[in-house]
């Protein structure tokens, strides 16, 4: 059957209540004839280059589906998985919660640094990590890649995603590493890697970059990644 892009306009639900899209290259919720790479934007809502960056990769990835003009491997995309945080510009979700350390992984830690990086009452506390971990448990991607922004950098978390990450810097001249440079307990990062074996890619863009210049700089490496040639 050929492929196509399924939307899901309500596929989740935030803490508030606002519904979460979600697309992904099938006919189906399932099928796929290789496991997907998940790409995610939005986490932090006061980081709109992410969300940009998501949006654009869709517009990408529709245009391709009509041309057909590159076989695309598989993918899910979320845009936005924190839509009441974008709405206020605020890093946290409607609770509060930074959902970036509210993953139930091993390492999951009750402390913060400050305000901001609250991890929920407890770990998996909010509706929208509990959406993305059931959905990492129904779909199994192989990859998991989401977009940030803070200084330049591609931060893979699993060695195994070391190749993808060195493939998505591919023309940015951003730096390509292991560590973000400090502890991130509960993360997205963690969980994929500590918890499931699913390396992840955290992508983070230049702070209050343009938001116009986001899918430049990305736009090479994600085309590599997504039809295999940078492999």
């Amino acid at each position: 059957m050929q492929q196509s892009i399924f939307h899901q306009t309500s596929w989740a639900k935030t803490a508030s209540g606002t519904s979460i899209e979600l697309y992904k290259k099938s006919h189906s919720l399932s099928g796929f004839s290789e496991p997907p790479i998940l790409f995610i934007g939005g986490v932090h809502g006061d980081e709109p280059e992410g969300v940009r960056l998501a949006v654009e990769l869709l517009k990408w990835l529709q245009e391709n589906e009509k041309t057909q003009s590159q076989n695309i491997r598989p993918w899910i995309l979320i845009p936005d998985i924190n839509p009441d945080g974008s709405a206020q510009k605020q890093r946290m979700n409607a609770n509060g919660v930074d959902l970036n350390r509210n993953f139930p992984s091993k390492d999951w830690s009750p402390e913060a640094k400050a305000p901001r990086y609250y991890p929920g009452p407890s770990p998996g506390s909010e509706k929208e990590v509990q959406a993305l971990v059931k959905l990492i448990e129904d779909e199994k991607p192989h990859l998991i890649v989401h977009f940030h922004s803070w200084e330049p950098c591609v931060v893979y978390t699993g060695a195994p995603g070391k190749k993808a990450a060195e493939i998505l810097a591919t023309g940015t001249g951003y730096e390509c590493r292991e560590d973000i440079g400090y502890p991130t307990p509960g993360s997205l990062g963690q969980y994929g890697w500590l918890d499931k074996q699913i390396p992840v890619i955290c992508i983070e863009e230049q702070e209050s970059t343009a938001l116009d210049k986001v899918w430049p700089h990305f736009k090479q490496g994600l085309e590599l990644l997504l039809t295999g040639r940078g492999n």
